[in-house]
């Protein structure tokens, strides 16, 4: 199916919209010279692991661990991230690590 030069332009625009209130409503909702609601603030401190758990439970779930290799590939790269975000309290790099690792394991070695 093709578009013809009327739903590009529409598309387009739904896009452009999207994106701008994505970036500018939060500085409406919450402006800079109003404290930020407590539900913010706590939603701030509590997602960030809740994502990560997240992530966690989701990368193990179909690991099985009396078939194949036995989740090792698995359990080396959570060493692996683990060990980088206590030495450089980097979440970014400590996941970059974990998963580049993790490829390399399950593409040469495992």
């Amino acid at each position: 199916m093709t578009m013809n030069v009327t739903q590009h332009i529409i598309t387009i625009l739904a896009v452009i919209l999207g994106t701008m209130a994505t970036r500018f409503l939060p500085f409406i909702l919450f402006p800079a010279d109003k404290p930020t609601p407590k539900y913010v603030e706590y939603l701030g401190k509590m997602l960030p692991a809740a994502v990560l758990a997240l992530l966690v439970v989701y990368s193990l779930k179909d690991v099985e661990i009396l078939t194949g290799n036995h989740g090792i590939p698995e359990l080396i790269a959570i060493a692996v991230v683990v060990a980088l975000h206590l030495w450089k309290k980097q979440m970014l790099l400590s996941i970059a690590g974990g998963t580049i690792t993790y490829m390399l394991l399950v593409q040469f070695i495992f």
